[in-house]
């Protein structure tokens, strides 16, 4: 007869070595939204790195306001899952170190590597600079050298790499989040998350967390509104933890499954409102901390996050939980793909917004040339040349791992 303590091993085994394949559909999913997204950006109302003349309200809605409240909450979220699973068969020090090569390294080579040419023709299109790319490189260094002595900010992650902010972010995060993680693994911490779990025998308890995501989204929000700044990046953090509490016990996430319906209610809503506000009082309702249509909408943002997010993981268990070779396929690009993904679209967009073309042709040559050139860099440098692969955050030989 096994004892409780093979059994309760064997039990974590199992759990390590089951992976949960709707989660790796919604990353390649989630990445595959990043770069159509990116490829809208030029054509959006609100500034970006390249602008076309010819904007659209209608993406400007779908991506900023729609999709934009969960795109990068749900990123964080699975991020955190990502790091349950994994501390389930790493100790601390090594998943530091796994961390590092596939967050860190992949980061730095890519400001080397990719930045500067995005910033570049930033600064050449909004008329900030006149030179060649060359003669630009040592005034960009000084720039950013400049930033990074004077600058306390999470904001920097942007000023260096651009879009790789989330790389930057998500490293940060890992190594502030893990003593916590590796508390929570102790027994102590085990008697935490079962307290915690508690919520999910409730309808409506996983509702509780909107608390501490509304709170954070509101109160940093008017000290630090800039893109990526601290009201972000706090943000952020709150949807990486509670990604890796929702998963930590099965109660959580039985709630996900059983209360999609109020979340897809309450994201509704709540998207409804915020539209409300935006066509009442313009950018301004929260822009403007003075007023209380400010933390009335900034809380509505919270809310909103939160319960689209839930919906996007039920989505997932619902429809997404298989795999195939498209799926192992994705999931070894998810990384160089995300890092060269934008440049090719800053380069065709350079040149597009300024054709004399209506703007969905404009459109179509930045989003069908940015893929090509995209999934041609993963496909023959990225995934085929055997040094770069670590340069990118893909392992020597890559294969499916168990979450």
């Amino acid at each position: 007869m096994k004892s409780t303590n093979q059994v309760s091993g064997q039990e974590q085994a199992r759990k390590a070595s089951t992976r949960l394949h709707y989660l790796d559909w919604l990353r390649v999913i989630a990445i595959v939204g990043v770069w159509a997204y990116h490829s809208a950006r030029p054509f959006m109302l609100q500034d970006w790195l390249i602008n076309s003349t010819q904007t659209s309200p209608a993406i400007t809605f779908l991506f900023l306001i729609f999709l934009g409240s969960m795109g990068m909450p749900l990123f964080f979220m699975m991020a955190g899952v990502g790091c349950l699973f994994a501390l389930r068969r790493r100790t601390g020090r090594q998943f530091a170190i796994e961390r590092t090569k596939r967050l860190l390294i992949p980061f730095i080579v890519g400001c080397i590597l990719l930045s500067p040419v995005q910033f570049y023709l930033e600064w050449v299109h909004k008329g900030w600079y006149q030179g060649s790319f060359l003669q630009f490189i040592p005034v960009l260094v000084k720039d950013r050298l400049h930033m990074l002595m004077t600058t306390f900010s999470p904001s920097i992650f942007e000023s260096l790499g651009s879009h790789l902010w989330f790389l930057g972010y998500l490293f940060t995060f890992s190594l502030m989040a893990l003593p916590l993680f590796l508390w929570l693994k102790t027994e102590p911490g085990r008697r935490a998350v079962a307290s915690l779990g508690k919520l999910g025998e409730r309808r409506g308890g996983l509702l509780v967390f909107i608390l501490p995501a509304a709170a954070v989204r509101m109160s940093p929000q008017p000290f630090f509104p800039g893109y990526t700044d601290w009201a972000d990046y706090a943000y952020m953090l709150i949807y990486f933890v509670c990604g890796y509490l929702l998963f930590a016990d099965e109660r959580l996430v039985r709630a996900i499954r059983r209360d999609w319906r109020l979340a897809l209610s309450v994201g509704i809503i709540t998207t409804l409102a915020i539209l409300v506000g935006l066509a009442a009082g313009g950018q301004q309702w929260v822009t403007d901390p003075r007023s209380l249509g400010f933390y009335v909408g900034w809380g509505l943002v919270g809310v909103n996050g939160w319960c689209w997010t839930l919906f996007a993981l039920w989505f997932g268990m619902r429809f997404l939980d298989f795999r195939n070779r498209w799926l192992d396929r994705g999931q070894e690009l998810i990384v160089p793909f995300y890092v060269f993904h934008q440049p090719p679209i800053v380069v065709l967009a350079f040149s597009a917004v300024q054709w004399h073309v209506g703007l969905p042709v404009q459109l179509a040559v930045i989003v069908l040339g940015s893929l090509v050139v995209t999934l041609g860099l993963c496909e023959l440098v990225a995934r085929r040349v055997r040094p770069v692969r670590a340069l990118f955050g893909m392992k020597p030989s890559w294969q499916p791992e168990g979450t």
